[in-house]
């Protein structure tokens, strides 16, 4: 094993971060980082003296500043930091780096550690003098999936030790996974209606001309297929208007027996045409909270409509409100007696566009955004969507929301 006597960084009250960087020794910079990862790296034992770079001073402050070493600096680093030889062994790997990649001791040889080609390539060059820097994509699939963008480089000049640097993307991929697949069902849900009425249109301009039967067919499809995508933009322009305004949680105050009351009276014509009889259970006392009537009206009668709907074979619907929880909390169930949903649906439910069945959804003129926009919502006032669901028996949707 090599060992290197690396200077030691001063922090000087008042001063900020003075450095004795190595002459020839080049720090690299992480983006949104305060420390160049050059001082983060150059140190092996604390009690080195410190050396001044050339045009650095040693300290700008008194000569009794606490010094903290480079080495604590480097266990510091929020990412998987690793520190190796010319021979691939391991010299060092900090507590990040631990945790990301399982135990790191001294003397392992990272080839053997990480064997995609690409992290092979970029070692094997590194090592060999090949590159002076790189960075390559890394991910791995156990225990869970995640990617890494992997930057690597040498540690000042003649050292022979270098340095890889893992910055977690897995956040980022996911969300960017998301936003295709966001626009690609966008897409195709738009695209399906207006297929439809391009058909539709190119029938009555041709064969269905001087049909009046089939041209009413035609037009009311037609017609069915413009409220579709209506409702659709609709739900879509609500999920951008929440997402902008996520973190200001509303102001007002919602009595929520009153606002119940209302849904429930509002969605009597269609539980009606249903036959579902819609069951209230509220307390005498009312239940205040914290939100904005509309919102928290969107976020009931989604629930109550998808109940009447999705449950309709069972008869009835059951709308009840409590307090519970520590500290109390209030909590209006929506219960539907219906054919249930399945375990492994349940989870992804307030997905965009997620649907169980896709053309019972559109059957019933689901768009696939409702339970999303109730998420987001919950989140803006600082509530919290609770499903619970047994095959067979229907499903219980929970809302939770603190109490003004």
């Amino acid at each position: 094993m090599l060992r290197r006597e690396w200077p030691t960084l001063a922090i000087v009250a008042g001063g900020g971060l003075v450095a004795a960087l190595a002459p020839s020794a080049a720090p690299f910079v992480l983006a949104g980082t305060v420390l160049a990862l050059g001082a983060w790296l150059l140190v092996r034992h604390e009690d080195a003296p410190p050396r001044p770079a050339a045009g650095l001073p040693v300290s700008a402050g008194p000569d009794s500043a606490p010094r903290i070493s480079a080495r604590d600096l480097a266990a510091a680093v929020p990412y998987p930091l690793v520190i190796f030889e010319e021979t691939s062994a391991i010299a060092y790997a900090n507590d990040a780096a631990q945790e990301a990649f399982g135990p790191l001791q001294d003397g392992m040889s990272l080839l053997l550690k990480f064997r995609a080609p690409e992290m092979q390539e970029l070692i094997g060059a590194l090592t060999a003098g090949q590159v002076a820097d790189g960075a390559v994509e890394y991910g791995e699939r156990f225990p869970v999936e995640s990617a890494y963008r992997v930057t690597g480089g040498a540690i000042g000049a003649g050292n022979r030790l270098f340095f890889l640097l893992f910055k977690d993307q897995s956040e980022t991929r996911r969300i960017d996974r998301m936003r295709s697949d966001f626009i690609a069902n966008a897409s195709h849900e738009l695209r399906t209606p207006l297929a439809s009425i391009s058909g539709f249109l190119e029938t009555l301009r041709g064969p269905a001309r001087n049909d009046p039967a089939a041209r009413e067919r035609f037009l009311s499809i037609m017609q069915e297929q413009t409220a579709r995508m209506s409702r659709l933009i609709d739900d879509l322009l609500s999920l951008s208007r929440l997402e902008m305004r996520s973190h200001a949680r509303p102001a007002g105050t919602v009595d929520l027996r009153q606002l119940l009351e209302s849904v429930a009276d509002t969605l009597a014509p269609l539980s009606g045409d249903l036959g579902v009889v819609v069951e209230r259970d509220f307390p005498e006392d009312a239940l205040l909270v914290q939100g904005d009537r509309d919102e928290l009206f969107q976020v009931f009668a989604n629930l109550l409509e998808n109940a009447c709907k999705y449950g309709q074979s069972g008869g009835r619907v059951v709308v009840s409100m409590s307090k519970a929880g520590e500290p109390p909390e209030a909590c209006v169930t929506v219960r539907d007696f219906g054919p249930g949903i399945a375990e492994e649906h349940i989870p992804r439910l307030t997905e965009r566009f997620y649907r169980i069945n896709a053309e019972s959804s559109r059957a019933q003129k689901g768009t696939g955004l409702g339970l999303a926009i109730v998420k987001h919502i919950l989140t803006r006032h600082h509530g919290r969507l609770a499903i619970r669901s047994t095959v067979g028996e229907g499903a219980a949707f929970s809302v939770w929301l603190p109490l003004k």
